[in-house]
């Protein structure tokens, strides 16, 4: 929560597309000066202090897709399209920003709204990203439940989007060595909930992937980025 006071520590990373969730509303984001300020921003939510935010500090642009539905909390697909006068050139890929909770949901209050997200929208094999909270792992998976974390993971297999952070780092679900929440700020209870997952296409072009460490990020909040950097060598 209150993304205007972990702003600064956050942009010192000089990210271009942040998703971030429980975050206060635009209208309640008050910036120093010396902040960068977002290029475009698009907000959803009920409570306007605690929703889903996703910010451009680029080129990039948002629309949000007409297929979207608000009864999936919250799962938000975003058309995504940069600059053709910028030097990477008018490049454009689906955004599906998540922070997944959803507590009216008798079905499921966390993944099982990102499964049925994948039961509605049609993703894309090419140019599709999904980031954000899952509040989910593997170790929690419900054996006779359908819409666990891992058959959401095998779906999107199939559709040949995997995870960043387990693609790159050679992770294995459910046995990550790097945490991104660690329960009521505790080190000493920490689980890996947040995920970046992208199509082949952008996964062969991941440069780095990196996860807060607990001991920057505490003061700020109990969750820890996970950053993503994606190039063409």
């Amino acid at each position: 929560m209150a993304f205007r006071k972990k702003a600064g520590h956050i942009l010192a990373y000089k990210p271009d597309i942040l998703v971030v969730p429980e975050c206060e509303h635009p209208d309640k984001l008050k910036f120093n000066d010396d902040t960068p300020k977002p290029t475009d921003i698009l907000w959803f939510g009920e409570n306007k202090n605690k929703g889903l935010g996703i910010f451009s500090y680029s080129h990039f642009r948002f629309k949000l897709i007409k297929t979207h539905n608000p009864a999936l909390k919250m799962i938000i697909p975003i058309a995504v399209t940069g600059n053709a006068q910028h030097p990477a050139g008018n490049y454009k890929f689906t955004l599906f920003a998540v922070w997944a909770n959803n507590p009216a949901d008798p079905d499921g209050v966390y993944v099982e709204q990102v499964w049925k997200a994948l039961q509605h929208y049609k993703l894309s094999k090419k140019n599709t990203i999904l980031a954000g909270d899952f509040n989910s792992n593997t170790i929690w998976d419900r054996k006779y439940r359908i819409g666990n974390h891992s058959h959401v993971v095998d779906h999107l297999h199939k559709k040949g989007i995997s995870s960043c952070y387990h693609l790159h780092h050679k992770q294995i679900q459910g046995k990550e060595e790097h945490p991104t929440h660690y329960l009521y700020r505790h080190q000493d209870k920490p689980y890996h909930l947040d995920y970046c997952f992208a199509s082949t296409d952008l996964a062969d072009k991941i440069r780095s992937v990196e996860i807060g460490s607990f001991d920057s990020w505490k003061q700020y909040s109990d969750h820890v980025p996970v950053m993503v950097s994606f190039g063409d060598d």
